[in-house]
């Protein structure tokens, strides 16, 4: 086996009784077109990919069995560590998950909270991705830097809110670890009030350009029935013209009480996954101004809510939200101890991948790149 690159390509001869001599690639597993620790074994006939094998496993943190040896509370920073781009959605469903176990109630000024936390998170991940996917595709590295202006300035709302741009640990049982001031509410307005003049400059920018058409469009189909049978959920999934958002279909906080629309996909390509993910970008700004002018007082905690000693009936409880990526969700078992009897995630990003050799058979390498790309995973979610 010869080391093509130090970005760890590697390659050699194999024979298959059908294609004849191919070609063995192996992307990573520190390859940058990855985003992460992620290795691709791809086998080539000519440029053409006629099996490709995802290798997980090298950020592999041991996140459920540590969570099982664990205080309930305890285990709330480790979820920051799954998606750490999206700590503030990660925390919501392992609190919806405890909560659903202890019965517990959340004020409306802490569930208005979590909506404005998790749609800022949503724009900062889709923002973040838009701008990868255009770097996957050679584009230049402005759509990129522009991704992360505006992603720097979410990051300082939830840096100025929890005390971290990225490890929040902000969620609690039965509401949010503090309330946010005024002053605070009066900058996440105005960012809000920005972020639909951002979206249409980097749309005239990219969604009707020729090249990111050309390079986008009918690659990495996914059908509706394949993404349903594989249990892929989110932005993939309505891609595929699947209209299931959890914030319709459970209806979970107080999402029922807001007007915002589920964006639909025709062809599940990585074009669609792309403008899937611009079109909610909008109703999330279009959440975000009805939450924050309709947010109202009260206690940010149930004061029922007791963290230390904190013992769960016997029981079991799945608490599960619609993050950026998709359905994040948190299976629980309790004894009656303070740790967990059992602690399992169901993570969108590795469900999404598992269906990435479907995606990618019949195009190049050079398209497996942007595949891998739009379906946006992160190591951290996908290892656990």
């Amino acid at each position: 086996m010869q080391d093509l690159s130090p970005g760890g390509a590697h390659v050699r001869a194999v024979h298959d009784e059908f294609h004849g001599d191919l070609l063995e690639v192996s992307m990573g597993p520190h390859h940058p077109s990855t985003h992460g620790v992620f290795r691709m074994v791809v086998t080539l006939d000519g440029e053409r990919i006629v099996k490709l094998k995802p290798v997980f496993g090298y950020l592999h943190r041991n996140h459920e069995k540590l969570g099982e040896g664990t205080s309930y509370l305890g285990s709330m920073p480790y979820t920051d560590r799954l998606d750490y781009l999206c700590s503030m959605t990660n925390n919501w469903a392992y609190a919806v998950a405890v909560e659903k176990l202890a019965g517990l109630t959340v004020p409306e000024r802490a569930e208005y909270v979590r909506v404005i936390l998790a749609e800022l998170t949503r724009l900062l991940n889709h923002t973040c991705l838009a701008g990868f996917l255009m770097q996957d595709c050679g584009c230049s590295g402005t759509p990129l830097m522009y991704a992360f202006r505006e992603r720097e300035k979410i990051l300082d709302l939830f840096e100025s809110l929890s005390g971290s741009r990225m490890m929040c640990n902000y969620q609690r049982f039965g509401g949010c670890r503090v309330d946010p001031p005024a002053d605070w509410l009066a900058r996440a307005q105005t960012l809000v009030d920005g972020y639909t003049a951002f979206l249409d400059e980097f749309e005239a920018l990219l969604t009707g350009n020729e090249i990111v058409m050309a390079r986008t469009q009918g690659v990495g189909c996914m059908s509706a029935a394949l993404a349903v049978s594989a249990g892929v959920t989110g932005p993939a999934l309505r891609a595929t013209g699947v209209a299931h958002d959890l914030r319709k279909v459970d209806g979970y906080g107080v999402y029922p009480r807001f007007n915002f629309r589920v964006p639909l996909g025709a062809h599940g390509d990585v074009y669609d996954r792309y403008m899937i993910r611009v079109l909610e970008m909008r109703e999330s700004v279009g959440i975000l101004q009805q939450a924050l002018a309709g947010l109202p007082g009260g206690p940010i905690m149930n004061p029922a809510a007791k963290l230390r000693g904190f013992r769960p009936k016997a029981g079991e409880a799945y608490g599960r939200i619609e993050g950026p990526k998709g359905e994040i969700g948190f299976y629980l078992i309790s004894d009656g101890s303070p740790n967990p009897w059992r602690y399992r995630v169901r993570p969108p990003s590795f469900i999404n991948l598992t269906i990435l050799e479907d995606m990618c058979l019949g195009h190049t390498v050079a398209d497996a790149v942007i595949i891998l790309g739009s379906v946006d995973i992160v190591l951290g979610e996908v290892d656990r």
